[in-house]
């Protein structure tokens, strides 16, 4: 029997680390392990996942469909030389990974045997598409709605969805969820059942249009500081995201989340000391060193 393989994806920002939690917190009875992938030297995604133990692997420093193919293999294969290997394997792609890529990882010989790919499901932020029109047309975006087996449209609270319903339907023949409305469907996502489309072979979208900038401090920042930095950044970012602590509420950290001008800061239930931040943008609009130069106001000693 084969380890099977779900592949989420979707664009930056778009909500796969809050559906994955969705997965592992579901009354299914399956055991799930779940692979990480995030863009950056810093995986804050890996210590978003609920209840994380050794069954989450973080992979850094790019998209799996890239540089990061190996360490995707050699994950998988650690993942099988357990003596209690999981029954369910759940790769989180960067939101910047071409699914055709890491399904084109997923077919190496070695693993043929051992592993298959279940389902590619792709997240797709309706927020975003009603307020960015051009999202819809991005050449990432699109790579990753047309290679779903099943889309899920999140936080359409506030958004009119039929028109992106249908724009999906043209795109793909995958099921549409809505998991805001509804309870999401395991036995569809996770077990037999599901419609499987077939691979098309070509190759993945490898750009070099994305750069990020990673710091690190052990202090606690200033809140006023980083709030008015982060504003002054935001035309420019696509996401942001870290764990913070503040000179202010000492003693608690924070989840700081930016998609586009929209931004959220939370308590995070496992506290930690000093700050770890990830920002993402377009290259030429984005330019790292000078979101380094804007941010490092925010502390009072020296940033990584």
């Amino acid at each position: 029997m084969t380890l099977p393989v779900l592949i989420v994806t979707g664009f930056l920002g778009a909500g796969k680390t809050s559906l994955i939690n969705r997965l592992l917190t579901g009354t299914h009875g399956r055991s799930i392990a779940a692979i990480v992938n995030d863009f950056g030297a810093i995986n804050i995604d890996a210590d978003l996942i609920t209840g994380r133990t050794g069954d989450v692997i973080g992979l850094s420093n790019g998209c799996i469909c890239c540089s990061l193919q190996g360490d995707l293999l050699r994950s998988l294969k650690v993942l099988l030389t357990r003596p209690d290997p999981p029954e369910h394997v759940v790769v989180e792609a960067s939101g910047i990974a071409d699914p055709h890529g890491i399904v084109a990882a997923l077919l190496d010989p070695v693993l043929w045997a051992s592993v298959s790919l279940d389902a590619v499901l792709t997240v797709v932020d309706a927020e975003d598409c009603a307020e960015n029109l051009a999202r819809m047309v991005d050449p990432l975006w699109l790579a990753q709605v047309e290679r779903a087996d099943i889309v899920a449209l999140v936080k359409t609270k506030s958004v009119e969805t039929g028109p992106l319903a249908c724009r999906l339907g043209i795109l793909t023949q995958a099921p549409i969820l809505m998991p805001d409305d509804e309870a999401l469907p395991l036995d569809l996502i996770l077990g037999p059942g599901r419609v499987t489309r077939p691979h098309l072979h070509r190759h993945p979208i490898t750009e070099d249009r994305f750069a990020s900038l990673d710091i690190e401090s052990p202090d606690p920042a200033a809140m006023a500081v980083f709030q008015d930095a982060m504003e002054t950044l935001a035309p420019g970012l696509l996401r942001a995201k870290g764990l913070m602590n503040f000179v202010e509420l000492p003693g608690r950290t924070f989840l700081f989340q930016m998609v586009g001008r929209r931004a959220t800061l939370v308590p995070y239930d496992r506290p930690q000391a000093g700050c770890r931040l990830v920002l993402i943008g377009e290259r030429g609009t984005f330019v790292p060193g000078d979101a380094r130069q804007v941010l490092s106001r925010s502390w009072p000693g020296p940033i990584e």
